[in-house]
């Protein structure tokens, strides 16, 4: 606020002066209070659909499917990040961002929780190994104080099992931090003793995550499909899986995770062929 030179103003005058200037410098107040709240609500609302693809086990089809599926099965706006070391053929429409050094596979996963990671707001991350069978707006909203995750598909053979299956998650950016942080510190060690990056999950977030409700993510092989070829422990699941038209997912199954084999590519029922693509 500019210096002004009262000795042109009478008391009386210098005295309106100042109280205006007083209410004008507390509305300026109140305005940059307001636009701050406005700026963090929409951080806040702002939600983020994540995915990453490393090395040449899932090729760019996998990424672009998963945004086609993305597309056709919400109502709400939301952008759609790759983490990727290699962008070839993946959709310009979809925003790609480099995946840090010396990591592979699963165990570039923990760098999605990190504080760093320059996507703000919420963040729903999904693996490219499931197909999108029906509406998951609710995913966003669901028990929203707290970071979600599935209650690993060990569950259909032990129905107690309570650790976490990361193949969908949803979290504030740098919510999990720690995970990324502590993980960096000493990547050897944490490889060393956990078999995958959600093992770790587990051992730095324990139990703090809220489960998606059970019927929401369903194992493809274990909880909709249920064939005895896909059971645990057996082998030479790595092919075409027979079409069977009345196996589909119940209509309260927003997502189908394809842990392990098949993959999506491999199977030909009717509801994965018309929804993977």
């Amino acid at each position: 606020m500019a210096k002004i030179d009262k000795s042109q103003y009478s008391k009386e005058e210098w005295k309106k002066i100042k109280l205006q200037r007083r209410a004008e410098k507390s509305q300026r107040a109140l305005d940059n209070l307001a636009e701050q709240s406005q700026n963090n609500t929409l951080v806040k609302q702002k939600r983020t659909i994540l995915c990453l693809k490393h090395g040449s086990k899932y090729p760019a089809m996998f990424v672009n499917n998963l945004y086609n599926m993305c597309k056709r099965h919400s109502k709400i706006d939301w952008d759609f990040v790759c983490l990727t070391e290699d962008a070839t053929n993946i959709n310009p429409e979809i925003k790609t961002l480099p995946l840090p050094d010396n990591l592979s596979g699963w165990w570039c996963k923990p760098y999605i929780y990190s504080g760093e990671l320059p996507i703000e707001g919420t963040i729903l991350y999904m693996d490219l190994d499931v197909v999108i069978a029906n509406n998951f707006d609710h995913l966003w909203t669901f028990a929203n104080n707290s970071w979600c995750a599935i209650r690993d598909f060990t569950r259909a053979m032990q129905p107690q099992w309570e650790k976490y299956n990361s193949s969908v998650l949803r979290f504030e950016k740098g919510q999990l931090n720690q995970v990324w942080r502590d993980f960096i510190k000493d990547p050897n060690h944490v490889i060393s003793g956990h078999f995958g990056d959600q093992d770790w999950l587990w051992t730095k977030a324990g139990k703090t995550a809220t489960y998606w409700p059970d019927h929401w993510i369903k194992s493809y092989k274990w909880e909709i499909r249920k064939d005895k070829q896909l059971l645990p422990g057996t082998k030479g699941t790595r092919k075409f899986v027979k079409q069977e038209d009345d196996t589909r997912p119940p209509a309260d199954c927003c997502i189908a995770v394809f842990h392990g084999d098949p993959n999506p590519n491999m199977v030909d029922d009717k509801w994965v062929v018309d929804n993977w693509r």
